[in-house]
């Protein structure tokens, strides 16, 4: 008893420096996103020559980060979340580099490859949340997560405002100025990348794998030092078990983690709920700036005399306030994850994203009224990714968490590309308001499946 006192409590040392060191990395790689995001379009047209390309920099990124989700995911099962996470930044800071060698020569692929290596730097990031989860107790899982979460604020706010400095440096290394927000990415990459290579040891899914392995073998696991590899001394290896086997099977993830996904019901709502959430924040984000444009400057015979610095301000201001609903709150939310429970949480979530939609879509002719709207759509999206995802993390076996993760997370990207893509083509259709009805169906669909599961499973408590 002693000795299992004393591992759970090393457990818990490792646990919290594993949330600090994941959450430290994030504020760092986050710099390269946006970077990349607030500047992105604006180099794609320079340097492609046509207006037409302004949105291939976002796209490739969401495209990059949707396809490197499961081979990251497979890695990570395969040799560690330290590994997964490393590679990821790795491409990423790869991709800072093509950034710059793209402002330098003018070659518009570059800039392509570049946005790509982002994108896989970002689908590591995302991954970064469940690697939080690997080994916290269930009272402290939502709470875990969402730290990781909303450490990404700091990158998104700062992200943006390195263009001034950024010239700066450029200046100073002999670059043109637009190249030096990717030189200081690029560095914070760097940094974030020592950081995980260094510092997560014990890698925290080896060691959930290698406890879960000890506890359905019997075996009480001894407190000592973790080796790099990241076992602990005293825990030998355990054969494959139905709580974990030691080494977990890594090929066809996808088939994998799409079957453990259709054999749980509250994995498939939670898969639903993160895919969902994102399509609809996306989609409505997406298209926010181009109707606040509209509206600001109008249609009618005095349009265009709203100075355009006006209108920009507006629209920065609103998608400002719409990134902190989606971060600033994190750890709220992930203490409501924990307190009021999952389901309840996804629940609450898609609650908030129908009223976002419905105040943004028939509050459509009042910028203060659009502002809310997307305010209470980052809300409903932390709340109900962050309660999905921890749903997930706990609705499969060990064996196939990973893949499932990788699946959850490759399925999101799709939707967010998806959802970008068809929100131009709904807009020009149906209007503003038509596209947040839209959202709203999609949202009505998932709210009322998380409410019938929820009652399902009471009724099978009850009985």
């Amino acid at each position: 008893m002693a000795r299992t006192l004393v591992m759970e409590q090393d457990v818990r040392h490792v646990q919290r420096r594993t949330v600090v060191l994941l959450s430290v990395a994030q504020v760092f790689s986050g710099l390269g996103t946006g970077s990349t995001v607030s500047i992105g379009s604006i180099l794609a047209v320079e340097l492609s020559g046509s207006s037409a390309w302004a949105g291939s920099v976002a796209t490739v990124m969401t495209l990059g980060a949707s396809a490197a989700a499961l081979p990251l995911a497979s890695l990570a099962e395969r040799r560690g979340r330290r590994a997964g996470q490393v590679a990821g930044l790795s491409a990423a800071l790869a991709g800072a580099v093509l950034m710059v060698l793209a402002v330098v020569s003018g070659l518009f692929v570059l800039l392509l490859l570049g946005s790509a290596g982002i994108g896989v730097g970002t689908a590591a990031s995302l991954q970064a949340r469940f690697a939080a989860v690997d080994l916290a107790a269930a009272e402290h899982r939502g709470r875990a997560l969402s730290t990781v979460v909303w450490a990404v604020t700091v990158g998104a706010v700062a992200g943006p405002n390195l263009i001034q400095p950024g010239a700066a440096v450029g200046a100073a290394l002999g670059l043109p100025p637009v190249a030096g927000p990717f030189v200081i990415s690029g560095a914070g990459l760097l940094i974030a990348t020592v950081i995980l290579f260094t510092g997560l040891r014990p890698d925290p899914l080896l060691l959930a794998r290698q406890r879960a392995g000890a506890n359905a073998a019997g075996v009480v696991p001894l407190a000592g030092p973790a080796p790099a590899g990241g076992v602990p001394a005293g825990v030998p290896a355990a054969p494959a078990t139905a709580a974990g086997p030691a080494v977990a099977p890594v090929r066809g993830s996808l088939a994998r983690g799409l079957r453990a996904i259709r054999g749980s019901r509250t994995a498939l709502l939670a898969v639903a709920g993160v895919v969902a959430a994102h399509a609809m924040m996306v989609g409505v984000m997406s298209m926010t700036p181009l109707h606040l444009q509209h509206l600001v400057e109008g249609s009618g015979p005095h349009a265009g005399h709203v100075a355009e610095g006006d209108v920009l301000v507006i629209i920065g201001f609103t998608i400002s306030l719409h990134i902190a609903g989606m971060f600033a709150l994190s750890p709220v939310m992930g203490w409501l994850t924990d307190r009021a429970g999952r389901m309840e949480t996804i629940v609450i979530g898609f609650t908030v994203l129908i009223a976002a939609v419905a105040v943004a879509g028939f509050g459509q002719s009042s910028t203060t009224a659009v502002a809310v709207g997307l305010v209470l759509l980052g809300m409903g999206w932390s709340a109900a990714t962050i309660s999905g995802s921890t749903l997930l993390a706990e609705s499969v076996g060990q064996d196939a968490r990973v893949a499932v993760q990788g699946v959850s997370d490759m399925l999101m990207g799709a939707a967010g590309a998806v959802g970008g893509a068809v929100s131009g083509l709904v807009l020009g259709f149906a209007g503003y308001l038509g596209l947040n009805l839209l959202g709203g169906a999609i949202g009505a669909a998932v709210l009322a499946a998380a409410v019938l599961t929820r009652l399902s499973h009471r009724q099978s408590a009850a009985a």
